[in-house]
């Protein structure tokens, strides 16, 4: 009987969490969601994103930087990254810092600041980390659904280096580019399925 009881609440919460999942599913993909969606300032301008005929397409207003590709993390709007700077990777091995925005639409972003990156020689711990100027290109857009609204996140950077790049970043050593930010492409699929 004791074992029946204390087991009851735990039903009870896999339940709660059951429905959860399933309004926040409702809200992503119902034409109400879409709406409301609307409603927020989130569809107007077509992008090069394919998108289903019910989703909004992604516009300036409503496209975000996942800082350190985490979506449970801090979304950035057109970030100046003062300080040390905006994180691109999820292991702090490379940041956005002191950021001017060129363009911020529903389909690009282009900017101009710095890029830190840590060597990671003799490993990432111990490394030295270099700051170059770079010339930034976020694209391709992916939607993020949550029970408030849809928002889109950067999944694509490439960069240009107008001075160059230093000896330790070089051949092997030398940053992604382009990057395509794979976990984060898969993490967004997950909160619209």
């Amino acid at each position: 009987m004791t074992i029946t009881n204390a087991l009851r609440p735990r039903r009870v919460a896999s339940w709660a969490s059951l429905a959860c999942v399933a309004v926040l599913l409702t809200a992503c993909n119902s034409p109400a969601g879409s709406a409301a969606s609307s409603a927020t300032g989130t569809a107007s301008t077509t992008g090069t994103v394919s998108t289903p005929p019910s989703s909004p397409a992604p516009t300036g207003g409503a496209t975000f930087l996942a800082a350190g590709q985490n979506l449970n993390g801090t979304l950035l709007h057109e970030p100046a990254c003062g300080g040390y700077g905006c994180a691109l990777s999820g292991d702090s091995t490379a940041f956005l810092s002191n950021m001017t925005w060129t363009t911020w639409s529903g389909t690009k972003a282009v900017g101009a600041g710095a890029y830190k990156l840590d060597d990671c020689q003799p490993n990432c711990a111990a490394g030295t980390v270099h700051a170059v100027s770079v010339v930034v290109t976020f694209s391709q857009p992916v939607k993020v659904c949550s029970s408030s609204r849809i928002r889109w996140v950067w999944s694509h950077a490439s960069f240009t280096f107008p001075d160059g790049l230093p000896e330790a970043l070089q051949g092997q050593n030398a940053p992604q580019n382009p990057w395509t930010f794979t976990p984060l492409i898969a993490a967004a699929q997950q909160t619209c399925s």
